[in-house]
């Protein structure tokens, strides 16, 4: 007697899922409860480090625009007009506040909430989707650099350095140059697994704030140079802000914004993939 070979089933073989059907959305729409942690730990926590990160900008206008600026005298403003250097330099401090704001948010913190307190795994195990966690860490990012953004305006009018309606956009556009430091910020920490990377990120702010026309027009740089520095984002968020403090617009400035809302697009993608790869395996 000869053992029987079992029939082949005739039910159709499920193809196995692909990783990105297998998973949640990217998103429940509830970006709200990430903004409401957000602000609970400021209040209860980190309103002295929020506070103290508002004066940098104003000890540099104080420092550079009132004592440099009493040996530099007058430059060259936006529309070839002679400037003081205090006026000068304002709206280039101004973007440099709204991206070190953002930068602050959307890197060491967001460094520490994922490598040492896994807040975003224990985000993730609820109804919240990535694209959730993103935009709740990157518009807490936002609240700060518009906090910043308000405050020094404040201390320009205070100091006769408003000279047009047009600086009342400033704020608006800070928050547009904050929006895209932390998108592309946050993206980029999620690489980051040591201390010692994220030192890379203090290595190229720096520089970028030295060199991205923020004290001194770019025109003192060789041509090679300036195009280089033309590539760097502060410089575009700089350009900007001195433009909108004079009220003189040439083509350029929609190309400084659109070149912040690319960041900004770009930024979002990839912190939302990271997100997506690192947790939702």
């Amino acid at each position: 007697m000869t053992a029987s070979t079992p029939a082949p089933s005739s039910a159709p073989v499920e193809a196995p899922r692909t990783r990105g059907l297998s998973r949640r959305a990217l998103s429940s729409g509830n970006v709200g409860a990430v903004l409401e942690r957000g602000f609970t730990v400021i209040r209860n926590q980190n309103w002295m480090i929020l506070v103290s990160g508002f004066f940098e900008p104003v000890f540099y206008l104080l420092a550079m625009g009132i004592g440099m600026g009493g040996l530099v005298g007058e430059v060259t403003g936006p529309a070839g007009e002679p400037i003081p250097y205090a006026a000068y330099i304002a709206p280039a401090l101004l973007a440099t506040s709204a991206m070190n704001g953002a930068i602050y948010d959307s890197t060491w913190n967001v460094f520490f909430k994922l490598r040492f307190a896994k807040l975003y795994q224990a985000m993730l195990q609820t109804s919240l989707g990535p694209l959730d966690v993103a935009l709740g860490e990157i518009l807490m990012a936002l609240f700060r650099g518009f906090l910043y953004a308000l405050g020094f305006l404040g201390v320009l009018a205070v100091m006769g350095l408003v000279t047009s309606w047009w600086s009342l956009l400033m704020v608006p556009v800070a928050v547009l140059i904050a929006f895209g430091f932390a998108a592309l910020g946050m993206g980029i920490t999620s690489y980051m697994k040591t201390f010692q990377q994220m030192d890379l990120i203090n290595f190229v702010m720096l520089p970028m704030f030295l060199f991205s026309a923020t004290l001194y027009p770019i025109s003192v740089y060789p041509e090679p140079i300036q195009w280089f520095v033309m590539a760097m984002p502060l410089w575009h968020g700089v350009e900007l802000m001195r433009q909108l403090s004079f009220g003189h617009f040439t083509g350029a400035t929609l190309v400084h914004v659109l070149y912040f809302v690319g960041m900004t697009v770009l930024g979002l993608g990839l912190t939302t993939v990271r997100l997506r790869k690192l947790f939702l395996r």
